[in-house]
């Protein structure tokens, strides 16, 4: 199992945002995660991820928990944020820095972004945090595709791409191995019916509705 939630519980200043939840993940399920603003969402993916400490329940990922083997589990995982991070390392460094951390060779960053129509060795010597939302989207892409993790995890992906970096975007994805699992945070569900074979519904910090399409 690639990720197991069990029970899971997480309140900010006594508001609960996270309520009994219960969710797992097998290789190669494609999940679309949808429901309102509030609902829990990013929570999950961040307790997951182990940004957050949870208050009760537990969590593995691909066997390890994200707080105590925080390193491991951040091994098995790629994660695309909607927000891109305030980095302000010019591309060659940021790129030179995640290839000497996670192991991915740099020429196969360069390949994916190709892919997504952007020249990384034009734009190498700008600073991240002063490209454009798209160009910074299409590299966050480049970077999560080429570690070949087990696990993507995409919080709302395509929000700053042009029509036709989301159709590359998407042709990327119908490529990926069939072992490799990946979770959207979604409010376009049409968008991605192609690539999803399991809806996720939140609301109110539960799961309400979990379902195969």
């Amino acid at each position: 199992m690639l990720v197991d939630v069990k029970n899971v519980t997480k309140s900010f200043q006594g508001t609960k945002v996270l309520d009994d939840v219960n969710m797992q993940i097998l290789s190669g399920d494609r999940v679309a995660m949808m429901g309102p603003n509030g609902a829990g969402k990013t929570t999950l993916i961040r307790a997951m991820l182990g940004f957050y400490h949870i208050n009760s329940g537990k969590i593995l990922v691909n066997g390890f928990d994200p707080i105590k083997q925080r390193v491991k589990v951040l091994e098995g995982i790629s994660f695309i944020p909607q927000l891109p991070p305030p980095i302000k390392l010019s591309l060659d460094e940021m790129i030179s820095f995640i290839s000497k951390s996670s192991g991915v060779p740099k020429e196969a960053i360069y390949e994916e972004a190709s892919k997504m129509d952007l020249d990384v060795k034009a734009n190498k010597h700008k600073q991240f945090l002063k490209l454009s939302g798209g160009m910074k989207q299409k590299l966050l892409i480049a970077i999560a595709l080429s570690k070949k993790s087990s696990l993507l995890v995409f919080d709302e992906p395509t929000a700053n791409l042009d029509p036709r970096a989301r159709e590359h975007f998407y042709k990327l994805l119908t490529n990926l191995d069939s072992s490799c699992s990946t979770l959207f945070i979604t409010h376009r569900l049409d968008e991605i019916e192609g690539l999803v074979n399991r809806k996720i519904y939140m609301d109110l910090g539960k799961i309400v509705e979990d379902e195969k399409i």
